[in-house]
């Protein structure tokens, strides 16, 4: 690959996946079976990896995904289609045609009728009565911009394809591993279907954001386990070590700011002093905003000052700073002195509030107290 392509990102991508799909095939039930979407761009290079990995006798089919959505150009054909790859791992494997049937169309030079499908050559065939098998082209509607499916998430699929796949490929009560979950369409999915899952993801972003899927869709707040998001100080710590950005996201999850609500709310690179914003009515139907500030390093009342200025400067009603470090007395000081926000409803509001991430960690409802 590295003499065909060159070093470049085509390239990178391939390196990625190779040992990922080592692992796939070694995880993978005898009968189970693997669906891989990708876009022209590498399909036909991956099909090369997969061949290699899976073998080329278990390859079943290169499934075109069609649709009307994105994609133009003055100068090549609108790209409007991707591709998915459709390996077993061995002969036997599950495939449960009945469950994705969908129904007779009068194309190709065939009629339908009550009593059979006929041919343009005079020859009837009985049909299905729960329809016929789908051809190795879908014509399923990518998610439209004002969709009620979409959360904010650039790569998300919608449902209807996850649906097709995991009821042909999997039965009730099976485990569905998406090792690229995103927003976690395929875990919706699999919920839906009566499946076990699996999601993975490399980021906070898309782990804030099927949390909240799954806390929308399904009600569920503590029926699953997350590995490898902090559960401690030390975890914490880890994380802003790591990943600043990151740690910001994770940090703006535990007060209810979730990517899946707040892709626009949520700034990355330079952003004047504000993290994260959330929108609450102030009365009368106003509405009114808090900006959150994160901070992963060594804090002081000049972080306090600066960021009542923000707060001025964004013409907010309150603001929230989180910080990983315990504050001073200093900084605890310049908050209380920056006064309250008298809400509506009769409450009163620091104007600032300082919550350190210990605090978060152990009260999980306390972002409850913190915004009206």
């Amino acid at each position: 690959m590295r003499q065909l392509l060159g070093t470049n990102k085509v390239l990178a991508y391939l390196t990625m996946m190779a040992p990922r799909l080592l692992e796939l095939y070694r995880v993978l039930k005898k009968d189970g079976v693997l669906f891989l979407h990708c876009d022209p761009t590498a399909s036909h290079y991956l099909k090369l990896l997969l061949d290699a990995v899976f073998g080329y006798k278990n390859f079943k089919n290169e499934i075109i995904w069609c649709y009307r959505q994105g994609g133009r150009g003055n100068k090549y054909f609108p790209k409007k289609h991707d591709t998915i790859f459709f390996y077993t791992k061995g002969e036997s494997y599950t495939f449960n045609a009945d469950s994705i049937r969908i129904p007779y169309h009068g194309t190709g030079g065939y009629q339908t009728s009550g009593k059979g499908v006929t041919n343009k050559n005079g020859k009837t065939y009985k049909p299905n009565e729960k329809g016929k098998i789908p051809e190795d082209w879908w014509d399923i509607p990518a998610l439209a911009p004002m969709s009620k499916e979409r959360v904010g998430y650039p790569t998300q699929k919608p449902l209807a394809l996850l649906d097709r796949i995991i009821k042909v490929g999997s039965n009730e009560g099976d485990l569905v591993l998406d090792p690229f979950c995103g927003c976690g369409s395929a875990i919706v999915s699999a919920q839906n279907n009566n499946r076990k899952w699996i999601g993975i993801d490399v980021t906070h972003i898309a782990i804030t954001t099927i949390k909240e899927r799954l806390n929308n869709n399904f009600n569920l707040l503590n029926d699953y386990t997350v590995h490898g998001e902090p559960i401690d100080i030390e975890g914490a710590i880890e994380l802003s070590q790591n990943n600043r950005f990151q740690f910001q996201i994770w940090a703006l999850s535990l007060i209810g700011i979730n990517y899946a609500d707040d892709y626009n709310s949520i700034k990355k690179g330079p952003d004047g002093g504000v993290d994260g914003v959330r929108y609450f009515e102030k009365g009368n139907g106003v509405l009114s905003k808090a900006i959150i500030q994160v901070k992963s390093g060594k804090v002081g009342v000049k972080d306090i000052r600066e960021f009542n200025a923000v707060i001025e400067k964004e013409n907010a009603a309150i603001g929230v700073f989180i910080t990983l470090k315990t504050p001073t007395k200093n900084m605890v000081s310049e908050a209380a002195g920056a006064g309250t926000f008298n809400h509506v409803d009769g409450k009163i509001y620091p104007k600032i509030s300082i919550v350190t991430i210990e605090d978060l960690l152990k009260h999980s409802h306390l972002h409850n107290a913190i915004f009206p």
